[in-house]
């Protein structure tokens, strides 16, 4: 009786023909589906052959996708609908399978991954259940996702007998004996799946609802604000408090923006469909409860309603994606892609969120602060270096072209609001950057930092399989922009020509064109070769002593009173590390130029622009932080190359850079018969650098 009563019975090497009838091997109450082996397509008179039998208590809709019958493979695939699937599946798609002992393992793998993935294509929400006697073939060499859930012997000390599935533990296997005069063992499978409701909570996210009009709302408000008031409560004598002035401000705006939006918490399920809505949830209630009432009318007509619903939600849903490709917007595109693909990141949040973790973090991410001997000290501003004046119109432009889809900082300000209401804020906002750049201080609020960890791989196990995302207040990054405009006027002449990274008109392709015109010009001449050492440093941006930098801007006669702003911006960061709504203590920073910022990578540029070769036949190429030594070597003479090594690791003991010589690397270009492998390799810091064939 128990066997009797199993959902689903397969069968191969039925030894079925068309001799025998259908009625003869029917069952009652169950659905019969046969596929016999032909002497036509298989070259076999007799053998072969597969069976399954759906149990019509569990599953009344079923229906045959194909047959497949030759020497090498013979399959038969049915598709069914049981009254009960867990909510991730939409249909079960099973196949027989039975793969000949002398058969072509390989043609035959291949024709059944046809098959499968034909339909997979169909119904990508499916259950795939593949089973039968694969003999010495393996269906995980052609679909290495699919699971194996038989590990028993099933003929003598061999397992023969697989069964496959598209989802991992699906079944319990219990072998029993022989059926009639088979060789090989019957497998009994219970299914062990746990739906995916089960396994893995709902998301809960609160989000902000902005309601129709909001925008006029604000810029009504922030119209009528009088704005000077912030700053008398901030001022002392004739001294203006930036840091009061700022918070205060910020303060305000994001009163006045929680007075006129709500939160809502949204909760996702790991099986929802993409294309639910608020239509479908409210039919779907409306059916449940004319169910639980008893009465049929009411019943028929709400589900027929929400037959209704959802063909029109999955209809809207179908024309939502088929604008991601309307325009030629890259973005959308990939949107797209993503959401037919059902693609989803694989680097999951790190499941360790306790505030001693996050601390443990903070002080990883802050650890180059322990090295720091220097001293922060601002220049005497001297009368012939007023500080920069910003216009209203120059704050303007700049928040008028805010990307709202930036995350908020940590002031919590959205750039939608900061780009709707730009005329309205600009006055302000002028006020307080021009005060910053003629105290030299920017204000504690504009300086913080909140880390977002993010895992570099599925399986982090030490600290640094973090990658640390930086976010800043959006309006500390277009403040930037208005200062970083300024210092490339300033600068654009004075910058190494060799450094392609963030300059107008220079990409990295220009960046390898010039190394290859370089290395390729030169191996033209007799007896010539090239050298290209590809340097690696570690955490450069994170190293960077600020006294240094501001050393470096005063020599290429920056004004005084921008340099005192730089040291101000690079000293006493606060940064903490966030995760959900957990947060480490603060830890205040005073060395590197904070990553995330819109600065931070022109100040490096500035800081290694006197990173330069010091002899003519040598070129040093960066891109940023990557930076290729380039030696023109001709006569075996390579002692110049080797002097603009050592003066390179001099260069950045000095500035307090740390060179990785473990992923630094060597690469040899020479083409003279008989010469390759006889280079003595490269030492720095007395480790030998590794030659590479390629990079």
């Amino acid at each position: 009786k128990r066997l009797w009563n199993c959902n689903v019975m397969i069968f191969t090497e039925t030894w079925l023909n068309s001799d025998i009838s259908h009625n003869a091997i029917a069952l009652a109450e169950h659905h019969t589906f046969r596929a016999d082996r032909t002497a036509d397509d298989s070259g076999k008179t007799r053998g072969g052959g597969l069976c399954i039998y759906v149990n019509k208590a569990r599953c009344t809709n079923s229906v045959i996708l194909g047959r497949h019958c030759s020497a090498d493979l013979e399959f038969l695939m049915v598709k069914c609908r049981p009254f009960y699937l867990p909510r991730e599946f939409t249909s079960t798609i099973i196949t027989a399978a039975y793969i000949p002992p002398d058969a072509d393992a390989k043609l035959a793998m291949n024709e059944l991954h046809a098959a499968i993935s034909k339909q997979q294509t169909v119904h990508p929400e499916a259950a795939f259940i593949v089973a039968g006697d694969f003999n010495h073939s393996n269906l995980k060499t052609v679909l290495p996702k699919f699971h194996q859930n038989i590990f028993c012997h099933t003929r003598g000390n061999k397992t023969l007998d697989h069964v496959y599935t598209n989802m991992a533990e699906a079944y319990t296997v219990t072998p029993h004996p022989h059926l009639g005069q088979s060789d090989h063992l019957s497998l009994f499978l219970i299914p062990k799946y746990s739906p995916l409701i089960n396994r893995v909570k709902p998301s809960v996210k609160t989000i902000k609802v902005w309601p129709a009009g909001v925008d006029f709302t604000l810029q009504d408000r922030f119209l009528h604000t009088d704005w000077s008031m912030f700053a008398t409560q901030a001022t002392c004598g004739s001294h203006t408090n930036i840091d009061s002035y700022t918070s205060s401000v910020l303060d305000y705006i994001n009163t006045t923006i929680d007075s006129v939006t709500t939160q809502k918490q949204i909760t996702t399920y790991p099986n929802q469909k993409p294309w639910m809505n608020k239509e479908v949830r409210c039919l779907l209630k409306a059916r449940n409860t004319a169910f639980r009432s008893g009465d049929a009318q009411a019943y028929s007509t709400s589900r027929a309603n929400l037959k209704r619903g959802i063909k029109k939600a999955k209809h809207c849903y179908k024309l939502k994606l088929e604008e991601h490709f309307s325009n030629s917007d890259p973005r959308c595109m990939w949107q797209g892609i993503q959401a037919i693909s059902d693609y989803k990141p694989s680097h999951s949040t790190p499941t360790d969120t306790n505030v001693f973790f996050l601390n443990e973090l903070n002080d990883f991410y802050a650890r180059f602060e322990r090295d720091n001997k220097e001293t922060a000290t601002k220049i005497a501003t001297s009368t012939d270096h007023s500080p920069i004046t910003l216009t209203s119109s120059d704050v303007y432009n700049v928040l008028s072209r805010i990307n709202a889809r930036k995350a908020a900082g940590p002031d919590g300000i959205p750039g939608r609001v900061l780009r709707a209401c730009a005329e309205q804020l600009a006055g302000v906002f002028t006020d307080i950057f021009n005060m910053s750049l003629a105290q030299a201080a920017v204000p504690r609020c504009f300086k913080t930092t909140s880390i977002v960890q993010v895992p570099k791989h599925s399986s982090p196990t030490c600290l640094n399989d973090y990658r640390p995302v930086a976010l800043t207040p959006i309006i500390m990054k277009y403040f930037e922009r208005l200062v970083l405009t300024h210092l490339k006027d300033s600068l654009q002449s004075s910058l190494d020509p060799y450094q392609f990274a963030y300059r107008g008109n220079r990409s990295t392709e220009d960046a390898v064109s010039i190394a290859l015109h370089s290395v390729l010009t030169h191996l033209d001449n007799t007896n010539t070769y090239a050298q290209m050492l590809f340097v690696d440093f570690s955490s450069a941006f994170n190293t960077v002593l600020p006294s240094k930098l501001i050393t470096k801007l005063r020599d290429l006669d920056i004004n005084t009173s921008l340099c005192n702003w730089i040291m101000d911006f690079l000293t006493n960061r606060p940064q903490h590390v966030r995760s959900g709504y957990i947060c480490s203590t603060t830890v205040t920073l005073n060395t590197g130029v904070p990553q995330g910022c819109v600065l931070s990578p022109f100040l490096y540029s500035v800081f290694t622009h006197d990173c330069r070769p010091v002899c003519g036949s040598n070129t040093i190429i960066k891109f940023a932080d990557d930076t290729t030594v380039i030696g023109l070597i001709s006569n075996n003479d390579e002692t110049v190359y080797r002097e603009e090594i050592k003066h390179l690791a001099t260069w950045c003991t000095d500035n307090n850079l740390l060179l990785d010589t473990t992923k630094t690397k060597e690469l040899i270009v020479d083409f003279r018969k008989g010469r390759r492998g006889s280079h003595e390799p490269i030492h720095i810091n007395g480790m030998s650098v590794e030659p590479v064939s390629s990079f």
